[in-house]
């Protein structure tokens, strides 16, 4: 459903990704792990069409980037660092909005089915900017679920999230996997949730892919050392 070959990005004369290769096969939730720096953002910024490549294969749902971006972009669901909501417009208004974008039929009950499942109904007429960083989060993956897409890419969706959002946002994101098969490629730090809710792993260090595979019931000490050994750094770093 991802396919990565020779991936590279430069900005100016600074290479972020240097020739990264990377496949998650439909179905599946890959967690990629990395140091600040070492180019997860990036990768995902690309695989979202949201920024094209200096050099590689890129498909994604079958589709070629960035050729077919519009047609990628209408199977993916996507969470960044950014929430890309409209602070000035309620939760529901701001659903309704990228419904319509999206030409759903159907789409106030989807909506409010949304709001439902992130629960966020009874704030369903509050405007975004009174939203806690936890809550615009939700929303922001209601957002990303609202044409139910194949594919889910999240960036660092526990960032800045409190313990009880974060234990929020893995219900829901439990929801999403038992809801139906889809693809989920998810960058984090955390590697306790991380390996929790993958069935494959990778790791990006200097660009490149350093390691891929399943957990194989590997726990978070263990995952650490791997990690250690093969950027050099904490996974905090």
């Amino acid at each position: 459903m991802i396919e990565v070959r020779n991936l590279m990005k430069a900005f100016g004369l600074r290479p972020v990704l240097r020739g990264v290769d990377l496949t998650v096969e439909a179905g599946q939730f890959l967690a990629l792990f990395g140091p600040n720096g070492a180019g997860k953002t990036t990768l995902m910024r690309i695989l979202a069409a949201l920024s094209k490549p200096s050099m590689g294969v890129v498909r994604v749902g079958g589709y070629e980037l960035p050729r077919n971006a519009g047609a990628v972009r209408q199977r993916l669901g996507v969470v960044l660092h950014q929430p890309l909501l409209y602070e000035d417009l309620t939760a529901r208004e701001n659903l309704a909005f990228f419904a319509r974008m999206y030409s759903l039929d159907g789409a106030g009950d989807r909506v409010e089915a949304i709001l439902t499942q992130v629960g966020l109904a009874a704030r369903a007429h509050d405007v975004v900017r009174t939203f806690s960083r936890g809550m615009q989060q939700r929303l922001s993956i209601g957002r990303a679920l609202l044409h139910d897409p194949d594919i889910l890419l999240l960036d660092e969706p526990y960032t800045g999230l409190d313990p009880e959002a974060a234990a929020l946002l893995d219900r829901l994101l439990r929801e999403v996997i038992a809801d139906r098969p889809r693809t989920i490629l998810m960058t984090t730090h955390d590697l306790a949730r991380g390996l929790a809710l993958a069935d494959q792993v990778a790791v990006l260090a200097r660009g490149k892919i350093v390691h891929a595979g399943a957990p194989d019931g590997a726990d978070a000490q263990d995952f650490a050392a791997l990690y250690s050994r093969v950027t050099g750094a904490t996974i905090f770093g």
